[in-house]
């Protein structure tokens, strides 16, 4: 059933929604405004009527696509995975989805052989299942495939599918899951590649193309704009956001620029339904085709790790330390022994540039260091205090998360607890408190009330530098708090559960 819409009285719709004029009064008034511009309307049909598709597009303004998937069709290939069937039997699955595939007649994943119906479930004889359907494409004619590590992760089986239908077990070369890029190779020769292109001549609100397979529909063309680029959604990759309609299975597939260029991965979508809702992510080729190069040399990816924690600079914070604007990262926690801690990186510093590379936002800095060859020695420009140094680290390899270091804990405090303008209430940290938190002093605070609480002070902080000055005890956060000037923003640099964080304290 076609959804309704008001129609105005000048204008009919015909079959497939092309819009024919009305007879009548406006018609006559469009045809004599063309004339007054010069323009012929019975000239431009006559021309239009001869001429190919693709320049009644052109003149239109719109691209032609039928061209670009003559061309990258034969490059992009169905993915499927299998595993053994688990005793628990099929996963739970999205009830809108189970409608999907039984009103098209596909297999659900999982689903059991009918002729087997009361066979045990997850035996060594169980028959593997399907487990998931992406998408990938050819990089070189002998047959190695990217694709994303979501697609491949946990398979016991992945077998690949051509456009000519040819199919192939594949071997998993590699996968990194911090990037979403695996790559898979089968035995075949002669195939069909992509040409790589450029992600940084790639202009928001340029036309792109996704090939792939939704819901296991093979072959399925899409195709939209740029809608952003820069997109922070993960730690290592800025992504490319699109409104190209990407659905499950599309996972793995190229997005296409009008040159026939891949210019990134299909990977993510932004959804409450889990179907397409006008907003995609794809991973930019040249990020991913370094991920490539490594897993095809080495089967992993090796990156570079400093260990620190990291968070974003407030717009308060960067004003109140005289940045002009929000950049760098600020470092809310040292991991005991790092590189970082070695070289003397403190929490609250603010890292500013890389080996003289500016680290606008706190995902760069991740970035950087992830692509810095470990053992290797990289300089950080860091604000501290009102003041920037430059400190030489020696970078270590990146290899698995490390567990948070654990909040201090609750040992009687020390000394009475002093309370001080802007509704703060403060004591002296215990010995105990300082050596878990792995600060050198500060006060901690009680109760907060105020423009303290404004600020975003809670009972239970430790405030380790005020104004730009470490703090050492309670007495002489009081001097300072005493001598801050009441007309102008001060920041704080506050240890909360063993992550340091920079809050600005308004006085009014």
């Amino acid at each position: 059933m076609s959804a309704r819409r008001s129609t105005p009285p000048d204008v009919s719709y015909g079959e497939g929604c092309v819009t024919h004029p009305a007879p009548g009064a406006p018609w006559r008034r469009m045809k004599a405004a063309l004339g007054a511009l010069g323009f012929s309307v019975v000239a431009a049909g006559a021309a239009l009527g001869g001429a190919p598709l693709a320049q009644a597009q052109a003149l239109s303004g719109l691209p032609d696509f039928t061209e670009l998937v003559e061309r990258v069709g034969p490059s992009v290939v169905n993915i499927r995975t299998t595993e053994r069937a688990s005793r628990s039997g099929r996963a739970e699955m999205d009830p809108q989805m189970e409608e999907f595939f039984r009103r098209f007649g596909i297999p659900m994943p999982g689903t059991p052989n009918p002729g087997r119906r009361n066979a045990p479930r997850g035996g060594e004889d169980e028959p593997p299942q399907q487990r998931g359907v992406g998408s990938g494409f050819v990089l070189t004619a002998d047959g190695f495939i990217m694709t994303n590590a979501h697609v491949v992760d946990g398979a016991d089986e992945v077998l690949v599918t051509l456009p000519d239908k040819r199919e192939f077990k594949a071997r998993i070369v590699g996968a990194d899951a911090n990037t979403d890029v695996a790559v898979v190779k089968i035995d075949a020769t002669g195939l069909p590649v992509v040409k790589i292109g450029d992600t940084n001549r790639l202009k928001v609100g340029e036309w792109v193309m996704a090939i792939g397979s939704p819901f296991g529909l093979d072959n399925s063309v899409t195709a939209g704009i740029v809608s952003a680029k820069q997109r922070d959604t993960g730690d290592f990759l800025p992504f490319i956001q699109t409104d190209v309609a990407i659905n499950p299975g599309n996972s793995g597939g190229p997005l296409i620029n009008l040159r026939g260029e891949v210019v990134g991965i299909n990977s993510q979508i932004y959804s409450r339904s889990g179907g397409f809702m006008g907003i995609s992510f794809a991973i930019p080729i040249d990020e991913a085709m370094r991920v490539a190069d490594q897993l095809r040399a080495n089967g992993r990816v090796i990156r570079g790790r400093i260990g620190v924690s990291i968070g974003q600079v407030s717009k308060e914070v960067a004003e109140s330390l005289g940045l002009g604007k929000p950049s760098g990262a600020l470092v809310q926690g040292v991991e005991s022994g790092s590189p970082a801690d070695k070289a003397g990186v403190e929490p609250g510093d603010i890292i500013l540039k890389v080996d003289g590379k500016v680290v606008e936002k706190s995902g760069d800095l991740r970035r950087l260091i992830g692509a810095t060859k470990p053992g290797s020695r990289a300089t950080l420009q860091v604000l501290r205090r009102g003041s920037t140094r430059d400190i030489s680290v020696t970078v270590g390899e990146f290899e698995a998360e490390r567990p948070r270091r654990a909040a201090a804990g609750t040992e009687p405090r020390e000394g009475a607890a002093s309370k001080l303008p802007f509704g703060l209430t403060v004591t002296d940290t215990t010995e105990a408190q300082r050596k878990e938190l792995r600060v050198r002093g500060g006060v901690r605070v009680e109760a907060v009330d105020g423009p303290a609480a404004r600020a975003g002070l809670r009972e239970g902080d430790v405030i380790v530098a005020f104004d730009n000055q470490e703090v050492t005890d309670a007495k002489q956060f009081a001097a300072l708090v005493k001598k801050a000037d009441g007309n102008r923003p001060v920041p704080l640099v506050v240890n909360r559960g063993g992550s340091t964080n920079l809050l600005v304290l308004r006085p009014r």
